[in-house]
């Protein structure tokens, strides 16, 4: 029933029925929401009408899953009980970002390029579940994160912060600003690694290098640094040598020089290597942001982001909940 010839519509049914003209039910949208989390918009169609017999238009999943990505928060409202001994670690991935041109018709001069995704954890060390973060933001962002994230895994004024990755400068940086003097920071020993076993290449023959890079990783395990560099010294590559591995490894763990104390982590049985936020990143963000021919607008990204971390977090019934 219309009342007036432009004026509203009455549906009698629709009220009754508490539905409403082209829209979608609670159910309905979190299948959508569902599917489009974890795959192309174009795949969660597919399968939606494959499982449920429902066919809906790949726009209309498009527009679901984002909408509820910007609503959904990626942490719960309360924190976890305090722990004694908090595990941190962050890291970045690049994901690929569109920006649209100035045209009306935005396909025309849009811009293709790669944006960093930061992904950061925290988790007890007796529990084996990790609360994430994720923002598109910058690093200053990211560190107001990871401190949340932090607080929500339970971080309080006794908490030892544990500390563990890459040691990029601007992540060493931002950890010494929320944790610091609660904590340490430990380079990751398989990145080192990495290093030494690359410079093995120009030190020794090839039937020697294992054995020579086992032997460095021995005594940084034994917090026997200097003796590392004292290997390496007399094998530096002269200076603007195009590849430098054996600069490079020398350089790296000199600057890192405070960051190198594996024996202490290993006595609290704390874990030396960053795999963990490695991890993160494929099954958080790259499963489903760094799809084949897939690009990004920024806000959909993070909206996107949002999804896939509150998923990790365990935060996926609460959030369908608070929408009824």
């Amino acid at each position: 029933m219309r009342l007036g010839r432009r004026g509203p519509e009455l549906r009698p049914f629709c009220k009754s029925a508490g539905v409403r003209n082209r829209g979608y039910s609670q159910r309905l949208q979190r299948v959508m929401v569902d599917f489009g989390a974890e795959h192309s918009f174009g795949k969660a169609a597919q399968r939606l009408c494959e499982h449920y017999g429902i066919a809906v238009s790949v726009e209309a999943i498009r527009q679901h899953t984002l909408r509820h990505g910007r609503k959904i928060r990626q942490l719960a409202s309360e924190a976890m009980s305090p722990a004694k001994t908090l595990i941190v670690q962050m890291d970045g991935t690049m994901i690929p970002v569109m920006e649209p041109g100035s045209q009306p018709d935005k396909r025309k001069g849009k811009q293709l390029l790669w944006r960093e995704a930061r992904l950061c954890l925290a988790r007890s060390s007796d529990k084996a579940q990790a609360l994430y973060g994720s923002t598109l933001g910058t690093a200053e962002t990211a560190a107001w994160m990871w401190r949340e994230v932090a607080l929500k895994a339970g971080l309080d004024s006794k908490s030892h912060v544990h500390g563990v990755g890459d040691a990029a400068p601007w992540i060493v940086d931002k950890f010494r600003d929320n944790f610091a003097p609660q904590g340490a920071y430990l380079l990751d020993f398989y990145h080192v690694s990495q290093y030494l076993a690359q410079a093995a290449t120009q030190i020794v023959r090839a039937d020697k290098q294992r054995d020579w890079t086992r032997r460095q990783q021995g005594r940084l395990l034994n917090n026997q640094s200097r003796k590392v560099l004292r290997s390496l010294q007399p094998h530096l590559e002269p200076p603007n040598t195009q590849e430098a591995p054996v600069s490079a490894a020398h350089r790296y763990l000199t600057e890192r020089q405070d960051c190198l104390d594996y024996v202490s982590a290993r006595a609290a049985h704390l874990p030396i290597g960053s795999g963990e936020i490695e991890s993160g990143h494929r099954h958080v963000i790259q499963k489903r942001l760094k799809v084949a021919g897939g690009w990004w607008k920024q806000t959909n990204a993070q909206a996107m982001l949002n999804l896939r971390t509150a998923r990790a977090n365990n935060l996926w019934s609460q959030h369908w909940i608070a929408q009824n």
